[in-house]
């Protein structure tokens, strides 16, 4: 009777546990304030701002061609495809026609970026599920990437090399058999990469059916990129708005089947960063034999004068579309530019995503988002 009594007037509470803001796997200084019911995750929210530089602030300060520094430190895991992005809405304003040479090594070098990317995503979240070896594979061909980019611009992670215009440096045929030689190499690793990991039991049972997304809640929260294609929508900029010369490519857009669990699951998220790569491989090797002859760049003066006006331009990069939304005074100076990030849009739904989840379901979860911390603050 006296333990009966007892465990009648036992009280419980809900326990605020901090992941982060240096916890291995918030990939980035993230911290994410949880409430938890025992294992049960009640609610979740993350704390951003721990990596914000003022970039929009600082664009408003420096000349045109300054800011593609501070957008190559947004998602600094995918610098080329940030720089191209702004680059594209830069020119659209003004009414700059780039060279058809430019163009080509613009796509190529955009789509390594992707796969180098992705092969982040794909090896960090077998990391945050307790798989090493991915993730040493993944490093390892991410680097003979690396040695392509440092070879095309001279760094190894932060660029500058899409310039309004074109692009700073011109290809050379020893980069060309480079990416070729890589083209060739990397078909045959994403087999293993599926057999390392994506259909791995483990990794399969700690990713289906968790983390679930639908169509719905892609569109009320406004995700894009592999998280609204991870729900089914065959969406991509690429095929739907295509800029530069992505409609005179062949490729297909990769979406999640509930192949593993219910459609929309973290599986189903990862999955398609893996397609992708595959599909990244088939534009390079379509375009990297004809590259025309010309300019690597137009007739864009050092010192850029934008007409007065306002433009926004969306590209597809690795995590969603980027958007940017300039304002130009006519001055050397931007007057406006404001960024919309996907990573930013993807991090929100995580409460709504992760209530009712096991807290090890909620790592597994915000892997899949694979978010970049520093396109989140800016």
């Amino acid at each position: 009777m006296h333990l009966s009594h007892q465990a009648d007037n036992l009280r419980t509470d809900e326990l605020l546990i901090n992941m982060g803001p240096q916890h291995p796997s918030t990939h980035g200084v993230l911290r994410i304030i949880i409430t938890t019911d025992g294992e049960i995750v009640k609610a979740a929210h993350p704390e951003i701002g721990y990596l914000h530089r003022c970039k929009e602030k600082h664009s408003e300060n420096v000349d045109w061609m300054a800011v593609a520094p501070f957008v190559d430190r947004m998602d600094y895991l995918a610098s080329m495809n940030n720089s191209m992005g702004y680059a594209i809405a830069v020119e659209k304003l003004m009414g700059v026609e780039v060279p058809r040479r430019a163009e080509y090594i613009r796509v190529i070098i955009s789509e390594l970026q992707r796969i180098a990317s992705h092969q982040m995503a794909f090896g960090t979240y077998g990391l945050d599920i307790g798989a090493f070896t991915p993730f040493m594979h993944a490093f390892r061909d991410r680097e003979k990437i690396l040695d392509i980019f440092e070879a095309i611009s001279g760094a190894r992670l932060l660029y500058n090399y899409m310039w309004i215009g074109g692009t700073y440096r011109d290809i050379t045929p020893e980069i060309v058999k480079q990416i070729k030689e890589y083209c060739a190499y990397f078909a045959g690793q994403i087999s293993q990469y599926n057999e390392l990991l994506s259909y791995n039991k483990i990794f399969v049972e700690r990713t289906a059916n968790v983390g679930i997304m639908d169509r719905e809640l892609c569109w009320s929260y406004g995700l894009t990129g592999p998280m609204l294609r991870g729900a089914g929508m065959k969406w991509d900029l690429r095929k739907d708005e295509p800029y530069s010369i992505y409609s005179e490519v062949d490729f297909d857009v990769p979406v999640g089947k509930g192949e593993m669990g219910t459609l929309g699951d973290s599986w189903d998220r990862y999955m398609v960063r893996m397609r992708e790569m595959e599909e990244s491989l088939k534009i390079v090797n379509q375009l990297i034999d004809g590259i025309p002859d010309g300019p690597h760049r137009g007739r864009v003066a050092k010192k850029i004068r934008v007409p007065k006006g306002e433009v926004f331009s969306r590209t597809e990069c690795p995590r969603g579309e980027l958007g940017f939304y300039i304002i130009s005074d006519g001055s050397e100076i931007p007057y406006r530019i404001k960024v919309k990030s996907p990573c930013f849009l993807n991090i929100s739904t995580l409460d709504e995503v992760t209530r009712g989840l096991m807290v090890a379901d909620l790592v597994a979860t915000v892997g899949s988002l694979d978010i970049v911390l520093g396109e989140v603050d800016r």
